[in-house]
């Protein structure tokens, strides 16, 4: 699908392009965003690397599982039909984690793992369950303590001051995720999509 977006987006460019005289500065305009993106590129290098190296010592420290077991007590309380015993809950404590801690390369295979378990909870190939959903909006938003490529891209693009963005970011995804879990547990809770949920059974009144 990106794919299609990116194709339109440069047609779209060249089609305006050709009808206002200025293909000249679109081909120009194109080679040099093309050079920048290499030289952000290039400067993230560093940051990634000491930020990740930094955050593999960590996960190796046990922090990452030291945070699960704190967030475990909010997570019984978010993903209630889930046996707290289950590798589901394991998986999404150790996914979380890793992402508050800017550790996308680790939360990765954590999520798809995560994912991958809450399918054998679910009794449809074809539907997401509500635990699938909320956890997925939990993902996506995601709380960062450490926002490491955003400071890596300020560092790349001369930022004077590339950590001013922790606290900014920090509130930013926090009111992110708050929304995400209100939205999903709202949703979740009104009858049009109860009826597709395939986890309970839905008794419709009869017609008076």
């Amino acid at each position: 699908m990106l794919n299609y977006v990116w194709f339109g987006l440069v047609a779209i460019a060249f089609v305006t392009a050709i009808f206002t005289g200025k293909i000249p500065e679109v081909g120009t305009a194109a080679v040099t965003g093309a050079e920048t993106a290499v030289n952000i590129s290039l400067g993230l290098i560093g940051i990634m690397a000491l930020w990740l190296g930094i955050m593999k010592i960590a996960e190796e420290a046990g922090l990452i599982k030291l945070l699960a077991r704190i967030i475990k007590p909010v997570t019984k309380r978010l993903f209630p039909e889930i046996p707290p015993d289950h590798p589901a809950m394991g998986a999404m404590l150790l996914n979380l984690a890793a992402n508050w801690l800017g550790l996308s390369n680790a939360a990765t295979p954590l999520g798809l793992k995560a994912m991958e378990e809450l399918q054998s909870l679910n009794k449809s190939d074809d539907t997401a369950s509500n635990s699938q959903v909320l956890f997925l909006a939990m993902n996506t938003a995601s709380i960062t303590f450490i926002p490491a490529t955003i400071i890596g891209i300020r560092v790349a693009a001369g930022s004077k001051d590339p950590f001013s963005i922790i606290a900014t970011s920090l509130f930013a995804s926090t009111c992110a995720t708050i929304v995400a879990i209100i939205t999903a547990k709202l949703l979740g809770r009104l009858k049009v999509f109860k009826k597709t949920d395939p986890n309970i059974a839905v008794i419709e009144e009869p017609e008076k």
